[in-house]
């Protein structure tokens, strides 16, 4: 009798979908691209967002956050995974998008803007003089339209800073005023804030905050009946630089000038008003704090005239950051944004140097020269996971990411 007749073993991709994807979650990003390659079920499988979440999470600005919060949701992850390889090897196109004039104020003489902006889906929000303006995002990302879709005004000086909330913009000016946009509509109030410029604000939960040259900071009402109405005014003895609202609503930290021996870095409770902490002990005088910016209810980034970056985690100590980066060329620093899990931006304030911080490292993983041979600040820094925007005082610039 002849033998039985054996059927050829099943390939490995023939079992079931769960069991394939349990096998694969134990491949690395390499591995995984290597089998798709495979066939067209397998390119299939190993582009699963499921498969590539882990690995995204250990990247730079792949859109997730230290607990694992998407922030990007809509973009295949390992697409974000792909561009997060060249936010670590810097590799971009960069483009000069936006120009303007400088600000004529006296005949024959003339200074800079001092630009802010905000990233809002498919819009910037920038700030030029006494308007905030609203550019669209050209679809491929690359740049923007050449003329705003809306303009935003109502201070008589320029605007200092801004923050865009829940489809409002609440912006601090040169005039002491504060202002309140709805961003689709008509709507806007206007109310005089502080005896001098307006030099940061903060908007969350019904609630404003804004710091002044007048070395106040103060906590103002937007609930019906009562919008405009100061709730709180804190003396902080010294001229505030910047300001930020705690994510729980609970409290809000203020970056001051550190003229005098206080600690330029305070917290202070939103509902009383009343100091709870003072951050750093080893500030010298003159180290103002520029920028702040709450990754946590307990994580927050500072960074000032002292050319560092530092790390705050109020859970473990007041008294010291638990980890600091120091600006290789002595600069200071002007502003800071951090992907809420291991990337840092800043922008320091010779030649228009933008740089990227991992902060599993301590040395400076990429810089970026956006205006030589002219010297300017980076006045502000935004970025998405594939484009980063930096505000200098004469042009806005973009740096593409996407680009091999």
């Amino acid at each position: 009798a002849s033998p039985p007749s054996s059927s050829p073993p099943s390939p490995l991709w023939a079992l079931p979908e769960e069991l394939l994807l349990l096998i694969c979650s134990y491949l690395d990003a390499q591995a995984l691209g290597r089998l798709g390659q495979v066939c067209r079920r397998l390119r299939f499988l190993s582009s699963r967002d499921l498969l590539w979440r882990r690995i995204a999470r250990g990247c730079l600005n792949s859109g997730f956050t230290q607990l694992g919060t998407d922030l990007a949701v809509g973009i295949p992850v390992k697409e974000r995974v792909k561009v997060s390889q060249n936010w670590r090897h810097g590799r971009c196109r960069r483009e000069t998008v936006l120009k303007w004039k400088r600000k004529q104020v006296a005949p024959f003489s003339s200074v800079f803007l001092m630009p802010w902006m905000e990233l809002d889906g498919e819009y910037l929000y920038l700030s030029q003089a006494e308007n905030i303006q609203a550019y669209r995002l050209c679809p491929d990302g690359t740049g923007l339209q050449r003329h705003p879709q809306a303009i935003f005004s109502g201070h008589q000086e320029d605007v200092c800073r801004f923050v865009l909330v829940n489809s409002h913009i609440v912006s601090g000016g040169g005039d002491g005023n504060i202002v309140l946009h709805k961003i689709h509509g008509s709507y806007s109030v206007k109310f005089s804030a502080h005896e001098q410029e307006v030099n940061c604000v903060d908007f969350q939960g019904g609630l404003i905050v804004s710091g002044s040259r007048d070395r106040t900071a103060k906590v103002w009402s937007l609930s019906a009946g009562r919008v405009g109405q100061c709730l709180h005014t804190v003396q902080t003895e010294d001229r505030v630089w910047s300001i930020a609202i705690s994510p729980l609503l609970s409290s809000f930290v203020t970056g001051t000038a550190c003229c005098g021996h206080t600690s330029p870095l305070r917290i202070w409770d939103l509902e009383s008003g009343q100091l709870l902490t003072c951050l750093g002990t080893d500030f010298h005088r003159g180290a103002g704090v520029l920028d702040v910016f709450y990754e946590t209810p307990s994580l927050l980034l500072s960074c000032g005239y002292d050319t560092y970056i530092r790390y705050w985690d109020i859970r473990t100590s007041t008294r010291k950051c638990v980890q600091e980066w120091e600006e290789p060329h002595d600069s200071a620093l002007y502003c800071i944004r951090s992907d809420k899990n291991h990337m840092i931006a800043s922008g320091s304030s010779y030649y228009g140097v933008v740089r990227l911080w991992d902060k599993r490292q301590t040395r400076c993983l990429q810089s970026f020269h956006l205006s030589s041979p002219t010297s300017s600040p980076v006045y502000c820094l935004r970025f998405s996971t594939t484009h980063l925007y930096a505000a200098l005082a004469s042009a806005l610039h973009v740096l593409d990411f996407t680009a091999p």
